[in-house]
């Protein structure tokens, strides 16, 4: 009986979702289906890349050894949470909230949190406000349906203040309606404003022409979500974001992993298989780390270069710079 609990301890036990992605062939993730710009959008060449993107190419690594075998479908927001329970698409990884309700109703697990988000408000500059307490009587474009929605009226009767809320389900039409003057505010989470700030500003409009403001009103942790019932692959998802965190705090960087491979710090050993035993307890090949390192980079390369300071976003860390420099970003060990 001992022999058998160690061995059963000691590696993961196949699961259903992941047995039918590995007999597939490819990796099926739920993306927006109009796109966010740093985070899940086609680049010139038809190819989807971003943050959310990346931590589909981080799992498709960790499981196949390679970061692109990934088929990506664009899902609604009213459309995403059935497509993931039908087994339409395999995980989620689309700017999606994680709450109570969607965890405990939906038959979902949602995985490590990919960015740290909060509900704001764009407004024209030539609105002339500088708070989002000063718009006393403006009408409010908000997508329907949404946590988003929800949390407008509470701070709207937190604040006092009377809005008009423009509730329209598709996110180009809120768009349109906002550049358009139909609403004299945007509200939505921060990323999805500084995206439509960046990427959607229509001429002769400017970026610089419009303000996101201060005021941050809710706590959007927007996580990767699962199926209920297969742990196993549940833990790569999870694992395969920390991964990337954990390769960040240790500065093991796409460029830099084959040197890093020498290192002599136990914790770098084990992130990156030269210590065995992480992938055999993942159910992954022991490189299942240094793949995702070496195809995808660590979290702050993906940040960096999809919505950080060197993207057209231009997003400063913030909550999402690591823990040991002020953030949120946290990973438990990989040992």
């Amino acid at each position: 009986m001992l022999v058998a609990l160690t061995a059963v301890s000691g590696a993961a036990q196949a699961g259903k979702d992941l047995d039918a992605i590995k007999a597939r062939g490819s990796l099926i993730c739920g993306i927006a289906a109009n796109g966010l710009a740093g985070f899940m959008v086609v680049d010139s060449q038809g190819k989807w890349t971003g943050l959310d993107v990346d931590v589909c190419r981080a799992v498709s690594a960790a499981i196949f050894g390679d970061a692109e075998k990934v088929k990506y479908l664009p899902v609604s927001g009213q459309q995403r949470f059935t497509a993931l329970q039908s087994g339409e698409v395999d995980m989620l990884s689309n700017n999606t909230t994680a709450t109570l309700s969607r965890d405990t109703s939906l038959g979902l697990d949602f995985t490590a949190v990919t960015y740290y988000d909060g509900q704001g408000f764009m407004v024209n500059k030539k609105l002339g406000v500088k708070s989002a307490k000063e718009i006393n009587g403006a009408s409010v474009c908000v997508p329907s349906g949404s946590t988003t929605e929800l949390n407008l009226a509470d701070f709207a009767r937190a604040n006092k203040l009377t809005l008009k809320p423009v509730v329209i389900e598709d996110m180009d039409q809120i768009r349109q309606a906002f550049f358009a003057g139909r609403c004299d505010v945007y509200t939505g989470d921060s990323s999805r404003l500084y995206s439509t700030r960046a990427a959607n500003v229509p001429p002769p409009a400017k970026p610089e022409d419009f303000i996101i403001l201060p005021e941050i009103i809710s706590k959007e942790p927007l996580a990767p979500a699962v199926r209920h019932g297969d742990n196993q692959f549940a833990d790569i998802v999870r694992w395969s974001q920390y991964a990337m965190i954990e390769a960040e705090e240790y500065d093991i960087t796409a460029k830099n992993v084959d040197e890093m491979l020498k290192s002599e710090n136990p914790s770098i050993k084990r992130i990156l298989g030269v210590t065995p035993g992480m992938g055999t307890a993942l159910g992954v090949d022991e490189k299942w780390a240094y793949n995702i390192v070496k195809q995808v980079g660590n979290y702050g390369e993906s940040f960096e270069r999809n919505v950080g300071m060197g993207s057209p976003l231009k997003i400063e860390r913030g909550l999402n710079a690591l823990w040991s420099k002020g953030g949120l970003q946290y990973a438990p060990p990989i040992r």
